[in-house]
């Protein structure tokens, strides 16, 4: 049993974590972009709709929840602006998930729909936000290095891969619908 403790400036959060064969532990190396239009519309083979939470989100890392209609998982990143961030994930039992996200997350949540797009050889994720973050469209596309080159699809638009409010933690506290 491994315990991780974060600091935020409302508490202290400690979380003890058994570490199992099932837990994803990476660097994650993902790009982000606004939409431009609907045309990957007709290229998305699979959607899911997403709600999640935020436990903590302080100066170093955030802890979220995150549930689909099947699964769930905590969530433990790094809160370094760019491209590469630490990026620990764990799966968790899914009735948990619903009570954490009820009882326990500041909010509003973020919800949104969650397409999958493949363009060339990468799986593209297009997040359509719902909620307090409705009219927002963002694309993400994972990568194995920061140098990996990546076919851009033409309802690419600008890259926000380093504006930190566009980051689902950052959209809990000033929602997209706030935006001038």
């Amino acid at each position: 049993m491994s315990t991780l403790c974060v600091a935020d400036n409302d508490a202290n959060v400690c979380i003890a974590i058994r570490v199992s064969r099932e837990s994803k532990v990476a660097a994650e190396i993902e790009r982000k972009f606004l939409v431009l239009g609907d045309g990957w519309r007709k290229e998305a083979h699979r959607s899911e709709l997403l709600r999640q939470g935020y436990l903590v989100g302080s100066e170093r890392a955030s802890i979220r929840v995150r549930m689909s209609d099947d699964r769930a998982w905590l969530n433990i990143k790094s809160a370094t602006l760019g491209i590469s961030r630490r990026e620990y994930e764990y799966p968790i039992p899914w009735q948990d998930a619903r009570e954490i996200l009820d009882n326990l997350c500041a909010g509003p949540l973020i919800e949104k729909t969650r397409h999958f797009v493949n363009h060339g050889d990468h799986l593209w994720e297009i997040d359509e936000f719902l909620g307090d973050n409705a009219g927002l469209v963002v694309a993400e596309v994972e990568l194995d290095h920061p140098d990996e080159a990546y076919a851009s699809p033409d309802w690419l638009g600008e890259e926000v891969s380093d504006d930190p409010r566009y980051y689902n933690v950052s959209l809990v506290r000033h929602p997209f619908r706030d935006w001038s």
